[in-house]
Order: C-alpha cells, then structure tokens, then sequence
C-alpha cells in the first residue's frame, strides 16, 4: 500500500498513464501522465477523486487493497473533468450506500456527464464547509476556474494536507525524484495560463494554512521545499511576471533564412550576457514554446511573411499567448519576406491584442536572404533588448 509521506492513513491509490500520447488531446506528453486519487481511512473512509476511465480497472484494484474489504463512505470530487471524475459512476454503482461531495456546480456537470443527478446521495458543500471522517477532517476551499468553474480544494486539518486538483499538477512521471519545474510550468501555461487572478485569489486562501503536503491530481505529491519552490513559480506565473532575464527567440521559418536570422541573433544576445534560448515553432512543441514565454522576461518573434500574413506556425503561437493570457513581456520583431513582407504588420497586430507588450526598435525585416545590412540591424536589436530587460 502506497502511503502518502508521513502519513499512515492516506493512501495514493492513483495510476501512471505512460501511454497516452495526446492529454486533452492536444499537449503532447512523451513521459505520459499520471491521475492521482486518495483515500483516507479513518471511521469514515474517504476517496479523493476517481481517474481517468482509461485506467479504471488498474485503479480499482488499487484502491479495493487500500480499502482491505471496507468500504468507503465519502468521495469527494474536486473536479469535474473526465480525466479525474471519469470513473464517478463505476464507482457510485459498485458501493449503493456512498455518497458523494462536492459543490452546487459540481453536481450541475455531474447530471451532465452522467445522466444521473444521484438523488439522494449528495452533499453539497460551500466555502468553509467541514467533513468529519474521526480523528480526520477536511475543509473545502472553493478555487473557481482553476480551472474549471466548479473546482475546489480541501484541506486535510490534522495533518495539514492540501487536496490541491490541478493546482502544483505536472505532465509526465510522477516519481518525486524527478525534477519539477520544466514540466510543472509547461502544465501550468498550457492547462491553467489564462486563470492567474483565480489562481492569486486561491494562493492568499493557502497562505492562511500550515500545509506540510500537497496533494495535486497529476504529479508528484509536493513537500518540504517543493511546496515552498511550487508556491513561488506559482506565484510568477499568475502574476505574469517572469522567472528570469532572458530571451526566447522564436522562430517560423519556411525555408532556412528566417531560421538561419534568428539563430545569429540568438548568439548576438548571448555575447551581450543575456541568456537566449532559441526555439523552432516548426517542428518542437508549441506548449514548451508558450511555457518559455512564460519564464522569459522578453522573447523575439521571428517569421516568414505567408499569404499576406505570417507563417502559420508563428500564426498559432501567437494566438496560444493570446488566449493563455501573456503579458508583460518586451517583445522584439523581424520578418522576411522576398517581394511583399507582411509577417511583421500581422505579429504587431497580434500583439496589440495582449496586454502591456513592449516592442523593440528596431523591427527587422530580411528580403529573402540575411545580408551584412540586416546582420547590423540583427545586432541593434540585441543590443536594445539587453538594455530594456
């Protein structure tokens, strides 16, 4: 049985998913996923969430060895989305007598997943709310749109636990040895980005408790200095502000000349001591990209002109920030283009779409092939992005 650390009555009783190519279909997760449930045995046993249906049977022995022929009185459901509430009606069918908890919105989506509204079988919960299980007892903390409507935490008061759903998740194995923040982050932007005043709001209510563990719904459970390095990034993140000085140089580039620009330019800033990562929008994912932007105080958009807009890759990138709500970055432009550039009018208005985004003189523009000129106006625009950052 998979104890939770320091604990001898909370039991992980999730499943790792190291198949699954596509989570929501759409973020690429080459080290999988991993659907984390609880259960806490006291008088009153309580299960934390379900999984994802594609791992219900894994997850159902898991959970009858923690159960060790008892059955559960309580499940409490965080959230509503299939990937931890999928397996609600396997479980409410295989035990009559459990009820389930959760609040008004999350019985709303439960009838409609389900066709059941479990008459009966329900306890509403709100704000402050309390759960008695015996020498255990959990609080409930509304999180609205972190990241659904319906979401909430609770907090396990005797051994200051925080059920945090997809709060401090992570895409990828959950092994706590395993670094934290490059998936974290890439979870985070993609999955909850758009949500950082709900997530400020759910960190001033976490900062009232001692919490000595986190237990999140995708990764590892958190302790010690995680929970303090998690709250931190946490903190950046909602705040959009960023991690670190540095550039993001993004590049779409059709036929190797956008790509060759952006590449000597990434090595101009890094002579004038600023670190620049460059990042093919091509061909590597554009969740890490949007998680870069994320990190870095500025990035530079490089792309090739297209249809009288630009390349479709930068196209999608920029709508990514735009609904994952990036601000407060210093951006820096070039386009090519070999008889009409447009790509640099199309980012400008993109940009213009977002909040307090500052862009660099000078704008580049390459026709066709990068030459001596162009390197000069590549090395100005280093240069004043080192300065403003």
């Amino acid at each position: 049985m998979n104890f939770c650390p320091n604990s001898k009555a909370i039991c992980c009783v999730g499943c790792y998913d190291a198949d699954l190519d596509l989570f929501e279909s759409q973020y690429a997760v080459p080290e999988g996923i991993s659907y984390n449930s609880y259960v806490i045995l006291d008088e009153k046993i309580a299960v934390l969430d379900t999984i994802d249906p594609r791992k219900c049977g894994e997850w159902q022995e898991n959970l009858a060895q923690a159960l060790d022929g008892r059955s559960p009185d309580y499940l409490v459901i965080h959230h509503m989305e299939p990937d931890h509430a999928g397996s609600v009606a396997c479980l409410a069918q295989r035990y009559p007598d459990l009820k389930l908890v959760g609040n008004s919105k999350t019985f709303t989506m439960l009838a409609q997943f389900t066709g059941n509204t479990y008459e009966g079988r329900t306890v509403c919960v709100k704000e402050g709310d309390t759960l008695e299980l015996g020498e255990h007892t959990l609080r409930f903390i509304m999180a609205p749109m972190v990241h659904w409507p319906e979401v909430m935490v609770s907090y396990e008061q005797t051994e200051k636990v925080l059920f945090s759903a997809d709060a401090f998740g992570r895409f990828g194995d959950p092994d706590p040895v395993l670094p934290w923040d490059d998936e974290a982050r890439r979870y985070y932007t993609n999955i909850v980005g758009k949500y950082g005043l709900q997530v400020q709001a759910l960190l001033k209510k976490a900062a009232g408790l001692e919490i000595q563990t986190v237990c999140p719904l995708h990764g590892p459970v958190l302790t010690g200095e995680r929970i303090a390095r998690a709250v931190e990034l946490y903190g950046l993140w909602s705040s959009y502000e960023p991690e670190e000085r540095g550039v993001l140089v993004a590049y779409a580039s059709i036929h190797g000349h956008t790509a060759a620009a952006a590449l000597e330019l990434t090595d101009m800033l890094t002579a004038t001591g600023v670190k620049a990562e460059a990042f093919d929008l091509t061909r590597r994912d554009w969740a890490e990209a949007v998680a870069l932007a994320f990190r870095y105080s500025g990035m530079v958009l490089a792309a090739s002109s297209y249809d009288a807009g630009v390349f479709t890759p930068m196209a999608q990138f920029l709508y990514r920030l735009k609904i994952k709500n990036l601000h407060n970055r210093v951006v820096g432009l070039v386009e090519n283009g070999s008889w009409g550039p447009t790509a640099l009018k199309t980012m400008q208005c993109a940009l213009a779409e977002m909040k307090n985004m500052t862009v660099v003189e000078p704008t580049v523009t390459i026709r066709s092939a990068l030459t001596d000129a162009g390197r000069e106006e590549l090395k100005q625009l280093a240069a004043a992005m080192a300065q403003v950052l």
